[in-house]
């Protein structure tokens, strides 16, 4: 079976074909700048070698029929007619209250979809544009939404619900949601069966740091808690977002700067976290290269990043009464040994004990604790486009 798999962003769409029965990547790559003059399609060959098709991509069914036709290409294609893709799968950022795992997209379902643009606003609109092209260029083809907000919906309202107004709550649907939660559900799992451990019996912190990040409690195989919220930008210090904010310092900052909402939300969203801090790069790898040269924001910015990581662990250890597993993931979490370690320091107190020699890795699924650490901390590679190939697969 092969199951095309879209991840659709305001001005990118990622993808990747995958044969179900060898879970093998036949093809995949990405398209950039959607609606600018410059747009282009980055196919990534199975030799590891790049062709970049640059093309005139105003929305994104000329990207996907792009993309459709790169796939029955004579020279860098893997099929030889689209009628071998046999559904599609695709990210959906936010399914609200009303989704809990991933569902086959019927008219109502979209409409669901559709009532969650306000708690999403730029990528939902992605979403369905993705969803829609499909339905133009491959008429009749099965389509399934797996939404990262569906493994979250298993948190306890005392944990998802904020200290306002109930009214709003019954109003705007205001609360935690929380996102990554393909990836959550997927190195949660992973680690279990890597482990060999029973997932039933598992108190858990999943660590997803990259550009953006978010850390989950998950206890006995289901999300009880998790850092990112109403919308993606709470909890961790991120690339280019904030994370936990004091909400008074955000009326102060919107008068003393004169900032309308919208203006705000770019703040925190795109001019905060690891480049607001540091003035340098939203990148941890230009972070490290700044601090080799005594910058002290990179720095202060590099040590906030790690600082607010371990609270959140702490505090999910505090939830679940102990902490079994720790499991690292994400770009920044499977690469950056030195953040690896520590963040692992501030769990010696629980008897976790960081092995320095086995943490020397990079992106592959490796247990970086002592054989004698009471907690067991690894390295888990995310794949999202693999569970959203899986629930689709599953569901068709």
């Amino acid at each position: 079976m092969k199951i095309l798999v879209l991840n659709c962003g305001s001005s990118s769409i990622k993808y990747k074909l995958f044969e179900m029965e060898s879970k093998t990547v036949m093809a995949q790559g990405g398209i950039e700048k959607i609606g600018l003059p410059d747009s282009f399609l980055l196919v990534k060959l199975p030799n590891g070698e790049k062709v970049k098709i640059e093309k005139s991509m105003p929305e994104h069914t000329v990207g996907i029929e792009l993309i459709l036709q790169t796939l029955v290409d004579d020279k860098i294609g893997c099929i030889k007619d689209l009628k071998e893709i046999e559904a599609v799968g695709h990210r959906v950022v936010h399914g609200g209250e009303k989704f809990n795992k991933s569902v086959l997209i019927t008219p109502e379902v979209k409409a669901e979809i559709i009532q969650c643009v306000d708690l999403a606003p730029l990528h939902n609109p992605a979403n369905l544009k993705g969803i829609d092209a499909i339905e133009k260029s491959l008429p009749g083809v099965p389509q399934v939404a797996v939404f990262d907000t569906a493994f979250h919906q298993t948190m306890p309202d005392y944990a998802y619900m904020y200290a306002l107004p109930y009214e709003l709550y019954e109003k705007y649907a205001i609360r935690r949601y929380g996102f990554h939660g393909t990836s959550h559900r997927y190195v949660s799992a992973r680690a279990c069966q890597f482990l060999g451990v029973d997932a039933k019996q598992q108190k858990m912190v999943t660590v997803h740091i990259g550009g953006g990040g978010s850390c989950t409690a998950v206890l006995n195989g289901e999300s009880v808690d998790t850092s990112m919220g109403l919308t993606p930008v709470e909890g961790l210090v991120m690339g280019t977002r904030a994370g936990d904010l004091d909400l008074g310092a955000a009326t102060f900052i919107m008068d003393k700067e004169g900032l309308s909402t919208a203006e705000f939300n770019n703040l925190v969203n795109k001019k905060s976290g690891l480049l607001g801090v540091s003035g340098v790069s939203s990148d941890c790898r230009d972070i490290e290269a700044a601090i080799n040269e005594g910058n002290y924001r990179a720095d202060l910015a590099r040590k906030m990043f790690i600082y607010r990581v371990k609270k959140y662990i702490g505090a999910y250890a505090a939830a679940m009464g102990g902490l079994d597993t720790i499991v690292f993931t994400g770009g920044i979490g499977e690469n950056d040994a030195y953040i690896r370690a520590e963040i692992a320091k501030g769990f010696a107190f629980m008897g976790a004990k960081l092995d320095a020699e086995a943490n020397k890795v990079r992106g592959e699924e490796r247990v970086i604790s002592t054989p004698d650490s009471k907690v067991t901390m690894c390295i888990i590679p995310t794949d999202e486009e693999l569970m959203i190939a899986s629930d689709t697969a599953a569901l068709v």
